[in-house]
């Protein structure tokens, strides 16, 4: 059954360039091992709720955007295996809470088994 691993980061837009760049180097990995698809979204209507939005949820500061995002796989399974292997490449390990151009302490993200396909 496919499987997703979806998140949601707030990006400075100054830096957004500099995201997209690292995304496109992730996605690449990601899909190396063996991912269906890697997607990256950046926001073009969210607006903050009274409760709760995806602006709220990463406690978006002034100057940033929220990104959105999804990687699918063809099951839970296949994706612990991949991630096993992205999480050892030398190629991200390369990356750092100093180096990577977003807030990973306000990311959001979590693993998600299909419910409905139309």
């Amino acid at each position: 059954m496919p499987y997703v691993d979806g998140f949601i980061v707030a990006v400075p837009k100054k830096k957004l360039k500099a995201y997209a760049k690292l995304s496109k180097m992730a996605g690449k990995i990601w899909r190396e091992y063996g991912a269906l698809d890697y997607r990256e979204w950046v926001a073009d209507d969210v607006k903050p709720g009274k409760l709760t939005s995806f602006p709220q949820s990463v406690k978006l500061k002034s100057g940033e955007t929220v990104v959105f995002a999804w990687i699918t796989y063809k099951s839970r399974a296949q994706r612990d295996r991949i991630n096993a292997k992205v999480m050892a490449d030398p190629r991200l390990a390369l990356m750092n809470k100093d180096n990577v151009p977003f807030d990973a302490a306000r990311m959001i993200y979590g693993g998600f088994a299909q419910l409905v396909k139309v």
